[in-house]
């Protein structure tokens, strides 16, 4: 597996989405439009966008042999995504999600089961293939396999892209936090571990001298940044506008095509921006990675509408 661009070690999940007309009200009865099932999470997403964008892209994390995880491999496969350095352990699974989608508010609510979820394995893959890797992405899922990776990453100077959603129980989160050269976070989470409120606050709370760059994103408010290119600059990204489905695996296609970008040696403000404009263009369908473009399709809907969606200091 020589020469991977994009190497992701953690969360997958099965996404059941139900789809309705509005969200319901306690002890009620609600149709369900229709039923769809995708594949999605926060590594999963984010490898497949990275490889819709033309970049090679490898799968390392932990799955088992039942239904849920044969799904999940299969769609690898069709991507085009490595799963030769899988990690088999009978029992293992992916993260399992109901996601009811409120198609008047155009909202959802995810409910989702992690019985058995490892992601990433404490000896596994080996630190080859972590060295044959041009970026590598963490978050949450087994924190000790993801520290393990981030430290084999940083001594061969190959860049982590970060992306977290909560804490840990164990106390590994401080230390893996520290390790993340390209921190991007949901506005929500980002305040919840700062303690501050305006996100340029927050960067600076989250800014350390070992950072490349960290990143929030409020969906429709945009991304706001700081650099290790430009010291000292603070910038806004304006969402790009479209007429919005679904924004499930908005956050995960962000973070793919951000680490796609990195592999292509493209400027900070060239990948979070392109990143803004493909997770927008994912926003009008439904699904976290059906609706993610081809980089063919990113490319001319970037070129129309670049201007739209330029960037500002702050």
């Amino acid at each position: 597996m020589p020469g991977i661009d994009v190497l992701g070690l953690g969360a997958v999940a099965v996404d059941d989405l139900l789809f309705l007309e509005k969200f319901p009200r306690p002890d009620s009865k609600m149709e369900i439009q229709k039923c769809e099932r995708h594949a999605g999470g926060l590594s999963g997403t984010a490898l497949v966008a990275a490889r819709r964008m033309g970049r090679s892209c490898a799968y390392a994390g932990t799955l088992g042999e039942d239904e849920l995880s044969r799904f999940i491999i299969d769609g690898f496969i069709a991507e085009g995504i490595s799963v030769d350095s899988l990690v088999a352990v009978e029992g293992a699974r992916p993260f399992h999600s109901t996601i009811l989608v409120d198609t008047s508010a155009r909202t959802r609510t995810i409910l989702y089961s992690a019985q058995n979820v490892i992601g990433a394995s404490a000896t596994a893959p080996s630190e080859d293939v972590i060295r044959d890797s041009r970026v590598l992405l963490v978050d949450h899922t087994g924190l000790t396999g993801m520290i393990r990776a981030a430290r084999v990453a940083h001594a061969a100077g190959i860049p982590v892209v970060a992306d977290f959603e909560h804490e840990d129980e164990a106390g590994l989160f401080g230390e893996i936090l520290s390790l993340a050269d390209h921190l991007i976070l949901p506005f929500d989470f980002a305040h919840a571990i700062s303690g501050a409120r305006e996100p340029s606050e927050i960067v600076d709370v989250l800014w350390s001298p070992g950072r490349k760059a960290v990143v929030i994103t409020q969906g429709e408010r945009g991304s706001w940044y700081r650099t290790q290119e430009e010291p000292g600059r603070f910038f806004h990204q304006p969402a790009f506008s479209v007429d919005v489905v679904d924004t499930n695996g908005c956050g995960d296609v962000f973070h793919g095509v951000y680490a796609s970008g990195l592999s292509e040696n493209r400027s900070a403000a060239e990948r979070i921006r392109f990143a803004a404009c493909v997770a927008a263009m994912k926003a009008t369908h439904a699904g976290g990675q059906a609706g993610i473009p081809s980089r063919a399709e990113a490319d001319a809907f970037f070129k129309i509408r670049q201007g739209t969606a330029a960037r500002s200091e702050r």
